[in-house]
């Protein structure tokens, strides 16, 4: 499974064999695991923008920044 679920653009097909065939208590743990593969790299993209955030600001944030940045770009001229 963990083969399998780390491979990229994966349909049902790739699983239809495990999850027909198996009991059911396998299947659920089976998809267990999968939620916990799609969990982790949406754990880190929430680490990496929150980091992104307390950096950089929040969008309000960077567009004052920008527009402060293009006014002064502006008188400069």
């Amino acid at each position: 499974m963990r083969k399998l679920g780390g491979q990229q653009d994966t349909s049902y097909k790739a699983y239809e064999t495990y999850v027909e065939t198996r009991l059911p208590e396998v299947v659920a743990n089976i998809l267990i695991c999968l939620i916990h593969q799609t969990n982790f790299p949406l754990d880190q993209l929430i680490r990496k923008l929150d980091k992104a955030f307390v950096q950089e600001g929040g969008l309000r944030e960077r567009m004052t920044r920008a527009r402060l940045a293009e006014r002064a770009k502006q008188k400069s001229r």
